[in-house]
């Protein structure tokens, strides 16, 4: 009797832990949708309907309107930084009403994401990989007395069912049906050395200061072998078209350069970036980020 009763109690603590892996109360929005209405706290108020012992935050509601590019980006740049569990909700969603899928990702680390798979999985799934993808059940996962509403999934399915997640309200397995391992990508140029030349992406600038961030990380530019000091030849294209093209000094900090001086540098994401020191690179010679934007880096 003994042994049986400790064979239960160490079922149900491994059957809570596996749970709880699953669902830590802790929900991330990102959305296009800005603050100057009332949709972003529409959604927490959803949320907040399922269980009022969820913690929600906000990741951020400033990427640019029908932008899915930026909102995979920002996805990349932040999820790994949330413990495994964490349930992020994001919505950019111009396709809301169509037959693009609505989903949960659940990450190889851990990590769900409700979202529409329309492109804002495509550097997330590259980078923690697809551990199982689920389509969203609507007849169950769906906020009761919504469905008259065709313009607002972002509240009445992707936040209802990412707060019934991270709630424990239901499982993964409850989300939906069982989908294959893969997602709607958007092509872009991906990283690679190419002789003495790297090519690469310009995901996302570093919006407050015009920063250009590219998708080449420190471990593949230290292939060529940089000293601080050393002149880096750049040339930014968008679609094919050369945009950009210069000369600048490696640098560890942006004080190493006079004011107003271009250079380069290694970000805070571990990936080679340009700057104007004290200055916005982007707004001085016109450019921008997103899956069309691309760039070669090399050694003078």
């Amino acid at each position: 009797m003994k042994t049986l009763r400790s064979i239960t109690c160490l079922f149900i603590l491994v059957l809570a832990a596996n749970l709880s892996f699953g669902q830590n109360k802790m929900v991330v929005y990102q959305t296009d949708f800005g603050l100057k209405d009332g949709a972003v706290s529409e959604m927490k108020g959803v949320a907040m309907e399922v269980s009022p012992d969820l913690k929600l935050f906000d990741l951020t509601h400033e990427i640019p309107a029908f932008n899915d590019w930026e909102a995979a980006y920002r996805l990349e740049q932040t999820v790994k930084y949330w413990p495994s569990g964490t349930v992020f909700v994001s919505v950019v969603d111009p396709g809301v009403g169509t037959s693009r899928k609505s989903v949960v990702l659940k990450t190889k680390s851990g990590h769900f994401i409700v979202t529409p798979d329309n492109g804002t999985l495509t550097l997330i799934a590259k980078s923690l990989g697809i551990a199982e993808l689920r389509e969203i059940d609507e007849s169950v996962n769906r906020r009761k007395g919504s469905e008259k509403s065709n313009t607002f999934h972002g509240r009445d399915v992707y936040s209802y069912t990412g707060a019934r997640l991270a709630a424990g309200v239901i499982t993964f397995e409850q989300v939906g049906p069982v989908l294959p391992p893969t997602v709607v990508s958007i092509p872009f140029q991906e990283a690679a050395l190419e002789g003495k030349t790297i090519k690469g992406n310009i995901p996302a600038l570093d919006v407050q200061y015009g920063n250009i961030w590219t998708n080449i990380p420190d471990t593949l530019f230290n292939q060529l072998k940089p000293k601080y000091g050393d002149m880096v030849h750049v040339v930014v294209s968008y679609k094919g078209q050369e945009k950009y093209t210069g000369d600048m000094p490696y640098t560890n900090t942006f004080g190493a350069v006079a004011q107003g001086k271009p250079l380069a540098y290694i970000n805070s994401l571990f990936q080679v970036s340009f700057a104007l020191n004290m200055g916005d690179f982007a707004k001085a010679y016109h450019l921008a980020s997103g899956a069309d934007w691309s760039v070669a880096v090399s050694l003078r």
